[in-house]
């Protein structure tokens, strides 16, 4: 058995030909900075455009701010593993990484859960949205969302941290809490009972967004001025929370009932739910979200006077 902090894990999950790694470098290195480029124009204009200084478009920046922190866990070490002859990774880059990754996971599922409350608030409580959601509840509600998803990340990783070692390599692309702990030669209760913990949470979570939904298409239904914010802030938010949870759900079947002949499908799995919802989420209210779309293009078409 080694001591855990002299452990070097190896990632397998890129085993591909020197040409394939640099096809997938370009096309990864592309995909990260678009990714940043668009999450920061959103957080850009919304912050220098004093009318989107409102408890939605602030928490679609935390969503933004959330979404660069789960796509910099990936990417980076990602690009290095595709220019290297092995891809490789410390016990403590490994845990870093875990850290990183598990928080933005909690974090986003949090941060939709306060978005489905706010827009319940506004639709179907519209004359008494200002006093319910003031710019204090806004800070709070934000400060509760990161230190509920920090201390989640924490117990996880502290869980994981205790188990000896006794195998060093981890089949996918990056590392998960789930493959580390399978690496593990002692009792793995606390960290099983964790997980299902943390499932439930969730699943809980997606649930009362769920619920919200109920109450928003009858409120929708009953006026106009209702459906137009249902279709515009409403739909992208749904649509974002599925696509989220819907790759988790599948990363989280085959990494532990997928066999080794669904490996590929298993690694396109997991690094969807950091690839795909970081690149969309600002596109998508981009698109819906009429005053952040003429903001931008005002911002993007306007010549400044020589």
């Amino acid at each position: 058995m080694e001591n855990n902090s002299e452990v070097v894990f190896v990632l397998q999950g890129l085993n591909d030909s020197l040409t394939s790694r640099q096809m997938y470098f370009a096309f990864a290195l592309m995909s990260y900075l678009f990714t940043i480029f668009v999450n920061l124009t959103l957080i850009v204009t919304v912050c220098l455009e004093r009318t989107l200084h409102e408890p939605i478009y602030i928490f679609l920046c935390n969503l933004c701010f959330n979404s660069i922190c789960g796509a910099s866990s990936f990417y980076p070490k990602l690009l290095h593993g595709l220019l290297a002859d092995s891809n490789v990774i410390t016990y403590a880059g490994c845990l870093t990484q875990i850290f990183v990754v598990y928080n933005y996971i909690f974090c986003e599922f949090t941060s939709l859960t306060v978005m489905a409350y706010d827009r319940y608030l506004a639709i179907c409580k519209p004359l008494q949205y200002p006093m319910l959601m003031p710019v204090q509840r806004v800070a709070l509600l934000l400060l509760l969302t990161w230190c509920f998803s920090l201390l989640e990340t924490i117990i996880g990783i502290t869980l994981t941290a205790r188990l000896p070692l006794c195998r060093r390599h981890i089949n996918k692309i990056f590392c998960t809490n789930w493959e580390v702990v399978k690496l593990s030669c002692s009792d793995t209760n606390g960290s099983n009972i964790y997980g299902f913990v943390i499932i439930f949470s969730h699943t809980s979570q997606t649930g009362l967004i769920l619920v919200s939904y109920i109450y928003l298409v009858r409120a929708s239904l009953r006026l106009a001025s209702n459906r137009r914010k249902f279709i515009q802030t409403c739909v992208p938010h749904l649509a974002t929370l599925l696509i989220f949870a819907s790759s988790l759900m599948f990363d989280s079947i085959f990494a532990r009932y997928g066999g080794s002949t669904l490996q590929l499908l298993q690694n396109l799995l997991a690094a969807e739910f950091l690839v795909v919802p970081p690149l969309i989420n600002p596109i998508i209210y981009g698109i819906n979200l009429h005053q952040i779309r003429s903001r931008i293009i005002h911002n993007f078409s306007h010549k400044p006077e020589i």
